[in-house]
This record gives structure tokens, sequence and C-alpha cells, in this order.
């Protein structure tokens, strides 16, 4: 039986969460280049389907930030996914 107190994360980022690291993530995901992820640009309109995007809130909760896909989708640009995380990473603290 596995020991509940025993159990500890394996998967930490490997660096803090920034703005220029969600840049360089969402244009991996899309195969450009950072420099073309403008903070509001629609990602939607440069090819951001939903499962990547899922894909994407989900690697960046990784580092245990809680993150709801339901409120990136309300504003799918650069700066309104850093909002979502500067705010979460402020309640963190």
């Amino acid at each position: 039986m596995i020991d509940p107190t025993q159990i500890r994360r394996i998967a930490e980022p490997a660096e803090p969460l920034t703005m220029e690291r969600m840049r360089r993530d969402i244009a991996a995901m899309l195969h450009e280049d950072p420099s073309e992820i403008g903070e509001g640009d629609s990602l939607l309109d440069l090819g951001l389907d939903s499962m990547r995007a899922m894909n994407l809130v989900l690697q960046w909760s990784q580092g245990g930030l809680d993150l709801e896909f339901s409120e990136f989708a309300e504003d799918p640009t650069l700066a309104g996914w850093w909002a979502i995380v500067a705010r979460r990473q402020a309640q963190r603290g």
C-alpha cells in the first residue's frame, strides 16, 4: 500500500512561468517564432485550437498553480493569459 505522505511531485517546471516562457510555449505549439506572438494577438486566429490550449494550461499548472482552462478561453491573447497567471502567482505568494 502506498503511504500518501511519501508521494512527492516528480515533474517540476524547468523555469518559472513568465510571460516570455508562455510566449515561447505558445509559439512552439504553433510552430512559429516567438516574436510572431504579440501580446494582443488572438491566439485562435494564429491557429491555436482548444486541445493545444488545454495542453498548455495543463503544462503550466504543473508548477502548482491553480489554473482553469475555462478562464483562458475568455480572453485568448497572451496578455489575457498572462493576467490570469500573474493573478494566480500573486495569490499563491
